[in-house]
């Protein structure tokens, strides 16, 4: 059974056959908008994969002198990911290095508190301007309305992102609110 990391190569790969390098690239986005590995982490799991009669791979012209693999998935490489899609969900470890820190931010000056916010608005507020741009690119594609389509999933996930980005920019105005009223953060309510 792949790794989630081999789970998340194979499903790159489903959408298109990708050498080592194109993956690490799409690893960053737009899948790094959910899940996220490093170059190092790609070629093992990789190698894995291929061990395992998951992937297979052709040389092509590299870069280089040397020829570079293109890889795609098999039949059973295809078929291990349709069944991890359905299969049922393990709790996953909730590791949010943002709300860690804003639990402890009664122990700051609401200055550098109210700094904190707003940096952590910021990079919310530039997510949801990448992932509102990304579904822009699937509008009028019919295939983004097709079940059966990657373009259909990508917009699943797309509007996920946007509808949690614009939450979390709620949020965030709502701390900024409860500061400014020099309430600290955890003290209020969520009725306005």
């Amino acid at each position: 059974m792949p790794s989630d990391l081999g789970h998340a190569l194979l499903g790159l790969l489903a959408r298109r056959p990708s050498t080592g390098y194109e993956l690490a690239r799409r690893m960053q986005r737009p899948v790094g908008w959910f899940w996220t590995a490093g170059h190092s982490q790609v070629y093992p799991e990789l190698a894995q994969l291929e061990a395992d009669g998951l992937l297979t791979h052709e040389e092509v012209p590299g870069r280089g002198p040397r020829a570079t693999k293109r890889y795609a998935p098999t039949p059973a490489g295809t078929a291990a990911l349709r069944e991890w899609v359905v299969a049922d969900l393990e709790p996953q470890p909730v590791r949010d290095l943002e709300v860690l820190r804003l639990w402890s931010v009664w122990l700051v000056d609401p200055g550098a508190a109210t700094g904190l916010v707003q940096r952590v608005r910021a990079g919310h507020a530039e997510r949801l301007a990448a992932h509102e741009a990304d579904l822009a690119t699937l509008d009028g594609v019919a295939a983004a309305d097709d079940p059966g389509t990657p373009e259909f999933a990508s917009r699943l996930t797309l509007v996920g992102g946007v509808l949690t980005r614009r939450a979390a920019l709620e949020w965030c105005d709502w701390m900024l609110a409860e500061l400014a009223r020099g309430r600290p953060p955890g003290g209020g309510s969520l009725s306005r």
